[in-house]
């Protein structure tokens, strides 16, 4: 459906619908009261909600992923000049960010980024100083800015924001590899993107000189002071919730590490994106298993992912609707040559930083691999904050948010749009489906079993018939050999299925094991936690059957 057909579309219904609102309501966002601030967050959050939900309820919208139809919503609301609220980038930095930064940290665990780090840190920071100059020297030369203008650009377009993609890749059952790189690349990415800009936005005013060794440092200063921070508090928490099992107080203080890493690291002169997405990885990989029991652990993640839902039903919401059409058509064949050249440093960075890789670290990153890893690398929330924060004393900052805003709604819509066809060509789907039916299957059995477990108890009550206990018997066992088979089928069809039951099992036998030391240090009986001897025991176990 194109932007056309959904402004009119959705023309009437918005006339309409500003047509009853209450004149107080009106008022209400007219003023900067706290009832008109409250009016605004309702009102985005209903219109994201209804959106989101209508994307899983109506079978044509399935297709699209809910937060690029947030998009297409955003853009019909700019279309009719409705506009909900002022998207500012401290708004999308210090609100937005640390939380969809924090569970994208948590959640990424450090076993199979350990295994891709390479090619993840070359992707990261290497790929960002060849989309910053690739970027800037197209502008430059083909669409005639300023040096400074493209440079800006060049940063603000070299952070990648994969949301829609990575939905995609989990809902489709892609690699665990494929996103874990899409996803390492793009926490890392983000937080380089924002210090070259950072460092680069001074040279643009002219208020300072470029000096490769000056920004060196102070690119160093950034990062280290991010990790220190993030560190400090990641490791600070991860030891305090071994004294105690408050699942509310452990899920507070994740939200107190995600901002608080972020401000901190603000405030002495680091970066606050690679703060928080260092304190995501220690409390998601280390505090979790150290201090938090496995019912803790499942209500912190249950609540980071409500929270990047909603954070995202918003984020992607108002993107859509900043978009001004009469600056972006003006603009439009500076953001024609920069759509270019993105795609174009992307290609190069990823195809040839992912030939280095396997020359250096034997990645064994293949063409089909590679070539999802460059169309998937779309533009979002960063990108949009670090236009926006562009001082309004620069003059060309018009020509960077136009421009930043194009190629942000090329890559959201079309790359976004066309990734699934990419992944069916490239034969990279997964099968997730059949793996779910599998897991079902499995947790029938095992209900089933406990099912008979619990007739077998209650056999010589008196009061059960023993034609009847026999028929319930009977009954359930019909029923657990009709799973069974279909569990040995799904096997004799997938022999890797097994392989993914034997890992489970190992992460929960090690699970176990932490959560008991973790037991044991809250009732006192232990000082400092142990390392699991079950893990490298499996590891070596592992690697002594493959050889």
């Amino acid at each position: 459906m194109s932007v056309d057909a959904i402004a009119s579309f959705s023309l009437p219904l918005l006339s309409n619908l500003t047509a009853i609102l209450p004149s107080s309501l009106a008022l209400a966002f007219n003023e900067p009261t706290i009832e008109g601030k409250i009016a605004q967050f309702v009102l985005v959050l209903c219109v994201s909600l209804s959106v989101a939900t209508l994307s899983r309820t109506l079978p044509w919208f399935r297709q699209i992923p809910y937060t690029l139809l947030l998009v297409i919503v955003g853009l019909a609301l700019a279309v009719v000049n409705v506009r909900l609220v002022t998207l500012s980038p401290d708004l999308i930095l210090l609100i937005f960010l640390p939380p969809l930064l924090f569970e994208a940290g948590w959640n990424l665990e450090w076993k199979h980024l350990k295994e891709n780090i390479i090619p993840i840190l070359l992707y990261a920071i290497f790929g960002v100083v060849i989309s910053v100059l690739g970027i800037a020297f197209g502008l430059d030369k083909l669409a005639g800015l300023s040096l400074g203008t493209a440079l800006l650009i060049g940063a603000s377009l070299s952070a990648t924001d994969p949301v829609s993609v990575i939905a995609l890749f989990r809902e489709l059952g892609v690699s665990r590899r494929l996103t874990t790189l899409m996803e390492g690349e793009s926490l890392f990415n983000d937080g380089v993107a924002v210090v070259a800009f950072s460092l680069l936005i001074g040279i643009a005013m002219g208020t300072e000189e470029w000096s490769l060794p000056v920004a060196l440092v102070q690119f160093s200063a950034f990062v280290g002071i991010g990790i220190g921070v993030s560190s400090m508090i990641g490791f600070g928490i991860s030891y305090i919730t071994q004294r105690f099992d408050l699942p509310s107080v452990e899920q507070s203080l994740t939200l107190v590490a995600a901002y608080g890493a972020y401000i901190l690291s603000e405030e002495l002169g680091g970066s606050g994106v690679i703060a928080v997405v260092t304190v995501g990885l220690i409390l998601g990989n280390f505090g979790s298993r150290i201090g938090m029991n496995p019912r803790t652990r499942l209500i912190v993640s249950e609540f980071w992912e409500f929270t990047a839902f909603l954070v995202n039903s918003v984020v992607f919401l108002l993107i859509g609707d900043q978009v001004r059409f009469d600056s972006l058509v003006s603009n439009l064949p500076v953001v024609g040559v920069a759509i270019f050249t993105v795609l174009l440093t992307r290609l190069i960075g990823i195809f040839g930083l992912g030939a280095l890789s396997n020359a250096i670290a034997n990645s064994n990153l293949d063409v089909p691999t590679r070539t999802v890893l460059w169309w998937g690398g779309l533009r979002g929330s960063v990108s949009v904050a670090l236009a926006l924060s562009v001082p309004d004393s620069y003059a060309e900052k018009e020509v960077i948010i136009a421009t930043v805003f194009g190629v942000m709604l090329f890559t959201l819509l079309f790359q976004g749009m066309t990734t699934k066809p990419l992944l069916e060509k490239l034969e990279l789907l997964g099968k997730q489906p059949v793996k779910q039916q599998y897991m079902e299957a499995i947790a029938r059995r095992v209900a089933l079993n406990r099912v008979l477990d619990h007739l077998a108890e209650v056999a010589d009550r008196r009061e059960i018939e023993p034609d009847y206990y026999k028929y319930q018997q009977a009954l359930v066992k019909g029923q657990l050999d009709s799973v069974q088979e279909e569990i040995q089928t799904l096997q004799n069809r997938n022999p890797e299925f097994g392989e993914l039951i034997s890992e489970q099992l190992k992460e929960e036998m090690v699970a176990i094991e932490s959560d008991t030391y973790a037991e044991f240090i809250r009732m006192g009986r232990l000082q400092d936690s142990l390392s699991p001897v079950l893990r490298e025991a499996l590891v070596e176990a592992s690697d002594r059957r493959h050889e």
